[in-house]
């Protein structure tokens, strides 16, 4: 794969994995609102949607007509499909570095002490008072928690609320690393070296046809 297209693909991923890897080796969780955490994903498969789908499938006659322009285009095109995503998406809280468990208990002296009405069920959780309704989804491999809200009827206030006190319980709780980190830590470094080592034993010269032939100039 020539070096350009390759950096371009890789780079962002290899910025999300470095980030993802130092915060599974942090001893404390991370609580990210559902927005952020798809922004961070969408940052970081955006150099694979550039190289993939929107060089194999840009018009021709908007590459002539428009250029390098085009790109802007489809760029801003692919930022408002994630934006309209996370419009329509149900709300979501995304916990990273903590075991399950270690939440489920914590989540349910929050839970009784936010609302005094809350009832628990196995992975499922409603706070009447809060207008909150949620379940939790467990990625055990990377130790990974999601709280997920149930049904449409959500307050945004009141998931406002349940964020900030959820923050503010997990900055006391301390975790072991995640062993895991160290190989996310691994594969971003690779994904950062490797298309750098190609750039840089490629001519410049050839750097620039191939970022002109990318871009349709």
């Amino acid at each position: 794969m020539d070096p350009v297209p390759l950096t371009l693909a890789c780079g962002p991923l290899a910025v999300y994995l470095l980030w993802l890897g130092t915060v599974n080796l942090r001893r404390r969780p991370l609580v990210v609102t559902g927005t952020i955490d798809v922004a961070g994903l969408a940052a970081a498969v955006s150099g694979l949607v550039v190289v993939g789908p929107m060089n194999l499938f840009l018009p021709e006659a908007a590459g002539r007509r428009f250029g390098p322009l085009a790109w802007p285009l489809l760029l801003a095109f692919y930022g408002l499909c994630i934006v309209l995503y996370v419009l329509v998406a149900r709300p979501r809280l995304v916990i990273f570095n903590v075991p399950p468990e270690q939440l489920r208990q914590m989540l349910e002296g929050l839970a009784r002490r936010l609302d005094s009405d809350a009832r628990l069920a196995g992975d499922a959780v409603q706070l009447p008072q809060l207008g909150v309704q949620l379940h939790l989804e467990a990625a055990m491999a990377m130790r990974n928690v999601s709280l997920v809200a149930m049904g449409d009827r959500q307050s945004h206030s009141g998931w406002k609320r349940l964020e900030r006190e959820l923050r503010v319980s997990l900055a006391t709780v301390e975790v072991t690393p995640n062993p895991r980190g160290f190989t996310l830590l691994a594969v971003g470094l690779l994904l950062a070296g490797w298309p750098l080592v190609e750039l840089v034993q490629t001519p410049s010269h050839a750097v620039a046809q191939q970022l002109r032939d990318m871009l349709r100039m």
